[in-house]
């Protein structure tokens, strides 16, 4: 298998979920052994930020890179569907502080991304595989990776909420079947609760969020008309994160991840402690 790209740009605008900003984002081909790189267009020289944990400087709600005076946050969504898509190489040239959160979920992402196309390109892909156990833990919550063949994740969360626990609270998903992604991960939208609102915009959080790009909830039930798009979409959309975040390892992962009540806090904390034990995985080639 090789490395791969996209055949074409593709545009996507929106605003952000947290700055509440117009922000036009140029998904762009980029060549062999770039990796996932945004770049700030509206910045003086287009500063790249590489999207590699290490660069993670905030968790709050979502997560942020910054390299330098450059960061752009909530980038999570778009990186689960390139980890889902097998793209290895990309520009993400953004022109503000944030990607567009669109509905909320990665399947606008995923939709843009498979229209123009994707394309092979001359460089054997890499893998990072994990060899042994490497686990985080915060108070009850936890996350860990796992020696496997492929790509899996299990997530557990945990609500005392009457419209949460309505639904799944266990999901295993194995990332190997785009389309599978596309109809039962990618379509799973980030989700709060009302009571959190005055919290969000005192820290200037949540400034774009609504009805349209978020599953929002009050004490009872979940206030959106429509109510769910998928079934059990809340633990589907943190495995959606889940997956974006995990990739900021660098490179595609064959391992098993397990996450209880995780966040972007501990996936970044996971990223990080893997990276920093060599021991604990090896980079592989496929041809």
């Amino acid at each position: 298998m090789l490395q791969q790209t996209i055949q074409n740009p593709v545009e996507i605008t929106g605003v952000g979920l947290h700055s509440g900003e117009a922000v036009t984002l140029i998904l762009q081909p980029a060549p062999t052994n770039t990796g996932i790189v945004f770049r700030r267009t509206d910045m003086a020289g287009s500063p790249e930020i590489p999207a590699l944990a290490q660069n993670v400087c905030d968790t709050r709600m979502c997560t942020t890179l910054k390299q330098g005076a450059a960061s752009v946050a909530t980038v999570e969504h778009v990186l689960s569907a390139l980890q889902a898509l097998q793209i290895d190489n990309l520009y993400l040239d953004v022109s503000a502080p944030e990607l567009p959160v669109l509905d909320g979920s990665s399947f606008v992402f995923v939709e843009a991304l498979q229209k123009v196309g994707v394309k092979q390109q001359s460089g054997a892909k890499q893998y990072i595989k994990v060899l042994k156990t490497v686990r985080v833990e915060d108070g009850d919550k936890w996350a860990e990776l796992v020696p496997y063949d492929g790509f899996k994740v299990v997530f557990d969360i945990e609500y005392n909420h009457p419209a949460i626990v309505s639904t799944a609270l266990h999901y295993e998903f194995e990332l190997s079947d785009l389309e599978q992604y596309k109809s039962d991960i990618s379509k799973a939208r980030t989700y709060g609760f009302l009571k959190e609102y005055e919290w969000l915009k005192a820290n200037n959080l949540a400034r774009g969020g609504s009805l349209e790009n978020a599953l929002v909830l009050d004490e009872e039930k979940i206030m959106n008309p429509d109510g769910l798009r998928v079934p059990d979409e809340f633990v589907k959309h943190k495995i959606l994160d889940a997956i974006g975040d995990m990739y900021l390892v660098g490179k595609s992962l064959k391992a098993c991840y397990r996450g209880y009540k995780s966040g972007h806090g501990l996936n970044n904390q996971l990223a990080l402690a893997l990276m920093r034990d060599p021991s604990a995985f090896e980079i592989v080639e496929v041809l």
